[in-house]
């Protein structure tokens, strides 16, 4: 099974890599892609350009051997829809191999308004991460679909909706730009390499 966690990474910090690879082992994943977006629909266009965002994605990732980073969206024009990734994903990978999309609670409860959002259950897994005390509903519209363990989602290729509790690590990608921007210090919210990276370019600045 392979995993997909998109999101414009403006910049990547701990708490997506984190969240990323406590999903892959919970799940057993092969292989967890970080998909940077290009021109997200629903939210303000990121501060970093798409080259800077995929060079920190990859410094971010550097060494861990679950992860790897995929740039399909930045390389497509127009909005970076996920119904559009994941058929070009299934373009590559096939129609068999399970694939599991990672979003988060927020992203999940807003699911039904994504473009095509029908079409993505048809192409992948969602894995969301679930909220502390948050309880699915199998009255919910997903409850057919409520995998209940994560042996599940590795036996078909698409279709089932499964949560898992994370390491909750309140850390976001504005305070970092905004203490960016008031010149306080990054250090330890994200990998070295990414703050180095930061400091060199002068980004958020």
């Amino acid at each position: 099974m392979i995993g997909i966690m998109g999101g414009t990474f403006d910049p990547i910090h701990f708490a997506h890599l984190r969240t990323a690879l406590e999903i892959a082992e919970s799940c057993g994943m092969e292989q967890l892609r970080f998909i940077p977006g290009s021109v997200p629909p629903h939210r303000p266009q990121p501060k970093a350009s798409a080259e800077q965002r995929w060079e920190m994605v990859n410094l971010a990732i550097a060494g861990e051997p679950l992860f790897q980073a995929d740039r399909r969206e930045l390389d497509r024009q127009g909005n970076s829809y996920t119904v559009d990734t994941l058929s070009s994903l299934r373009a590559d990978l096939g129609t068999k191999l399970p694939l599991a999309f990672v979003l988060g609670m927020d992203a999940f409860l807003a699911f039904r308004s994504w473009h095509r959002w029908q079409d993505i259950m048809q192409l992948a897994h969602l894995v969301v991460m679930s909220r502390p005390g948050y309880a699915p509903d199998p009255q919910d519209w997903y409850g057919e679909l409520l995998a209940q363990t994560t042996c599940e989602l590795r036996s078909t290729a698409a279709g089932r909706v499964t949560f898992l509790s994370v390491t909750p690590l309140e850390i976001s990608a504005t305070k970092i730009r905004e203490a960016c921007k008031a010149k306080k210090s990054v250090r330890f919210l994200l990998p070295d390499a990414v703050y180095q990276y930061i400091q060199e370019h002068s980004l958020y600045h």
